[in-house]
């Protein structure tokens, strides 16, 4: 309760009124969580030309997307906890300039070694990118435009990890490998230049003494995540004894882990915060539902250009779609968590994403494109409500000294999501199918492994709602 009085407070005080200058802080927030979303999925698209031009194989050159995502994973909420510590506005920035400097190496880069370098260099600004950025909202608007703001963020989250795929095509395409990362340059300098004028200034603690960092906890932290992001990306054709012994090492580190944080003075993760039922729900639904997403992604290019005999840009067209109607949802949703109130909110966006992924599990392949197109739309509308209202919820009851940690951790639920789902329901459609090349399988084994993965997600989604009324989330409309 004192948490969340202390929160109202605060953005009473701070933003009761709006700034002049907060729509163009908030453009810059928005350009920041943009950009460190298509870094996770741009690359991707790289990996054949890359291959070629550095002569090196697929094993070698994965290295350039995995280098990413495992600097995120195992940094995002040590980022938060330090900036919570040493100044938000200033960690956001050395992020911002991190990451535009290590795109333009990237860009350049003459030898493939480098290039891997400068990613994990490039995900280290992005976990600052994303681990503040939603922590500076209570900053900047009013209360009651919460929900509209974190709309917008996560408008931008959905479509830069949906967009990368075929922005990356297109960059490609029309000049070279180069311009995947080179893009990030003058973008980059925007953000910095907008958060730099535009933001609020960090301020001065008034403490007699600054809480130290936990360097155990960050340190066990970082290496739990990263063995857990290598068990679920290393050998993505099977999952081996050096998957099983990775998750073994994740799973211990785990614990040492919450031993450390029990006895640390300042800790990296209070554990008191999964006391509160709404807190670890608001994580948990976080994970699963994009697992959920990331089927979207790993089964649709295969059942429409395998199953349904699409061509190359007709794929790219109908996975374009998704990014699409997340714009198009994100700033609506917003603006009905703000007028209804968040529980109510993420129970509709998760009955829409089952809903979604029922009607995907049961459909036949003669309902062609439009009847996925259907599915997806609904899927994606369903996921942007959700994703609005739950970080609405989580956010708003967090005090301001844990803000930082608590948007990494947010976003680390998130990460830790897609990454199992790009493993897990990738094996489950390839045992759906019925081989472990899907690119051999027959049209109707195609349509079969996407129906039953869809029938997971659908499942995934009905269990995430069964989390959201169990941990008592439903509020009544905000007091007028």
């Amino acid at each position: 309760m004192k948490t969340l009085i202390e929160t109202r407070h605060l953005q009473n005080t701070e933003a009761s009124e709006p700034q002049p200058s907060a729509r163009w802080a908030l453009t810059g927030l928005s350009l920041s969580m943009l950009l460190s979303s298509l870094g996770v999925s741009i690359a991707n698209v790289a990996l054949p030309s890359l291959g070629r031009a550095f002569t090196a194989s697929f094993h070698e050159v994965q290295w350039v997307v995995l280098a990413y995502l495992l600097v995120i994973t195992a940094m995002i909420v040590s980022i938060g906890r330090i900036a919570d510590m040493a100044g938000r506005r200033r960690l956001l920035l050395g992020g911002i300039f991190i990451f535009t400097g290590a795109s333009l190496v990237c860009g350049i880069a003459p030898s493939l070694w480098i290039l891997i370098i400068s990613r994990a260099a490039q995900g280290l600004g992005a976990a600052a990118m994303m681990a503040l950025t939603m922590a500076f909202v209570g900053n900047i608007v009013p209360k009651e435009k919460t929900g509209n703001a974190m709309g917008l963020l996560g408008t931008m989250s959905a479509v830069g990890t949906a967009l990368g795929p075929s922005l990356g095509g297109i960059l490609i395409a029309g000049w070279s490998w180069h311009a995947v990362f080179l893009i990030n340059v003058p973008l980059g300098v925007l953000a910095f230049l907008l958060v730099r004028h535009h933001l609020p200034a960090d301020q001065a603690s008034h403490g007699n003494e600054r809480p130290r960092l936990d360097l155990p906890g960050t340190l066990m932290l970082a290496l739990t995540l990263t063995t857990y992001a290598l068990a679920m990306t290393t050998g993505r054709d099977h999952f081996g004894p050096l998957n099983f012994a990775l998750l073994l090492a994740a799973a211990t580190g785990t614990g040492l882990f919450v031993l450390i944080e029990k006895k640390a003075a300042s800790p990296l993760i209070p554990l008191s915060l999964f006391r509160h039922p709404r807190t670890s729900a608001s994580l948990a639904m976080s994970g699963l539902v994009s697992t959920v997403v990331m089927t979207t992604l790993v089964v649709g290019p295969f059942y429409l250009s395998r199953a349904l005999g699409l061509d190359t840009a007709m794929v790219g067209m109908t996975m374009s779609i998704g990014p699409l109607v997340a714009a198009l949802t994100g700033v609506p949703a917003g603006r009905m968590v703000d007028k209804l109130g968040t529980a109510r909110m993420t129970l509709a966006g998760l009955i829409g994403m089952a809903g979604g992924a029922f009607i995907l599990s049961m459909q036949p392949m003669t309902a062609g494109m439009g009847g996925y197109i259907a599915g997806l739309v609904i899927i994606t509308a369903g996921y942007a409500l959700f994703q609005t209202a739950n970080n609405t919820a989580f956010m708003t009851t967090i005090s301001s000294a844990h803000r930082g940690a608590a948007s990494g951790m947010l976003n680390l639920s998130r990460n830790l999501g897609l990454i199992t789902g790009a493993s897990v329901m990738g094996a489950v459609f390839s045992h759906a199918a019925g081989t472990p090349h899907i690119s051999l399988a027959q049209p109707e084994d195609i349509a079969i492994g996407m129906r039953f993965t869809f029938g997971v997600a659908a499942w995934l989604s009905v269990f995430s709602l069964a989390i959201a009324i169990g941990s008592r989330t439903m509020d009544s409309p905000p007091e007028k």
